[in-house]
């Protein structure tokens, strides 16, 4: 019997679907953002016409609702109760640490499709953990490089206190110092508090050449409402890492016109690639497609390369997570690779907000590598 039921194990990993778990926000300030990289990824799959490395997918669902203190009972839901061969999650960095943990101790491939904290490419590194958006230094590293190329020479910075938040700030200081500038103060608010008032005071009376903000969601929104209420975007520049604007435009309005942001992705990003995927996206979901669909649809396009260069058998695990990390991703953001630590390795691009998109001014810096600091493989 024993035999019989391993034999049919081995079938279920080359044969049966594919257990697909989304643990991703669903409600709260991040939900937009978990239905976007969900409907990214599901596109992706129905481009192949349902099947990767030729099974088919079952997709498993749990809100995370941002929430660190309940990621791992939530991954256990899905790594325990549904068992399933990948997990793909999340939004929130101090819950996408928990997945990593979960995922690292019970060897269950994740694939990370926002989240970008970097102890997870870092001292979390493992071969069964890659990430198809980026790690949070990237952005900010990047935002840094254009700030201190601008000629400012005083920054103040302002985030929530919370990994992304701390680590994008980190980013943008280590590369606006290294450029000649100087960082003269960091403002923080407990996540996620949008109470912006006393901060904004303080950076009227500091006058600093440049702010620097790092916010998402619907607290981007108001940020960069209240920063414009406030009379702040006519006297000092306000610059983020992209999330400040992406996914949040139409809801900014007239505040957001002329800011300017970096990331690995601008909406007119002029390729055939990008075009077909943007007109397929909008033709599936009636809706237009952001940076979190385009992390969605490369976290799938990364399960595809591993899946295919095994032909579907789980059980190569080792064939399977070596071909993950070494595809060349045809990208809609542009192709890239992704490092040792299963990092992207890509081109971040300097974008400013016009109308409903986040337009492609340059790129800020070729093909950036996150340092995995504290990464041993």
């Amino acid at each position: 019997m024993t035999l019989a039921m391993t034999g049919e194990a081995r079938a279920q990993a080359a044969t049966g679907p594919v257990k697909v778990g989304f643990m991703l926000p669903y409600t709260g300030t991040y939900a937009s953002l978990g239905n976007m990289i969900e409907a990214g990824f599901k596109l992706y799959v129905q481009e192949q016409g349902g099947k990767l490395g030729g099974r088919e997918i079952q997709y498993f669902k749990v809100d995370d609702e941002s929430e660190p203190a309940k990621a791992t009972d939530n991954v256990n839901k899905l790594i325990k109760r549904d068992q399933v061969d990948v997990l793909v999650g999340t939004v929130h960095s101090g819950v996408a640490l928990g997945m990593a943990k979960a995922a690292k101790e019970s060897n269950t491939l994740l694939i990370i499709p926002n989240a970008g904290a970097d102890a997870i490419t870092g001292p979390l590194c493992s071969p069964n953990i890659v990430r198809s958006s980026f790690s949070n230094w990237q952005p900010g590293y990047s935002t840094g490089v254009v700030v201190a190329q601008k000629g400012h020479k005083r920054a103040m910075t302002i985030t929530w206190n919370y990994a992304a938040g701390s680590e994008t700030v980190k980013g943008f200081t280590e590369a606006f110092e290294k450029g000649g500038g100087k960082v003269v103060k960091d403002l923080n608010l407990p996540f996620p508090n949008v109470e912006f008032q006393a901060l904004l005071t303080e950076i009227a009376a500091q006058k600093p050449d440049a702010v620097f903000a790092f916010f998402a969601g619907g607290g981007a929104v108001k940020f960069v409402k209240d920063y414009a209420a406030a009379g702040l975007n006519k006297t000092i520049p306000l610059y983020g890492s992209g999330f400040l604007t992406d996914g949040t435009l139409e809801a900014q309005g007239a505040a957001a016109q002329g800011l300017q942001t970096t990331l690995h992705y601008a909406d007119n990003l002029d390729t055939p690639r990008n075009n077909a995927f943007r007109k397929s996206f909008a033709l599936a979901y009636k809706a237009n497609a952001d940076v979190y669909a385009v992390q969605g649809y490369d976290a799938a396009q990364i399960l595809a390369a591993g899946l295919n260069a095994v032909k579907g058998d789980l059980s190569k695990r080792e064939a399977l997570t070596t071909a993950m990390h070494k595809t060349t991703v045809d990208s809609p953001r542009g192709k890239f690779t992704l490092s040792a630590a299963g990092n992207p390795v890509q081109d971040m691009y300097l974008r400013e907000a016009k109308g409903p998109n986040n337009e492609f001014k340059s790129i800020a810096v070729k093909a950036l590598a996150d340092p995995a600091r504290g990464c041993k493989l």
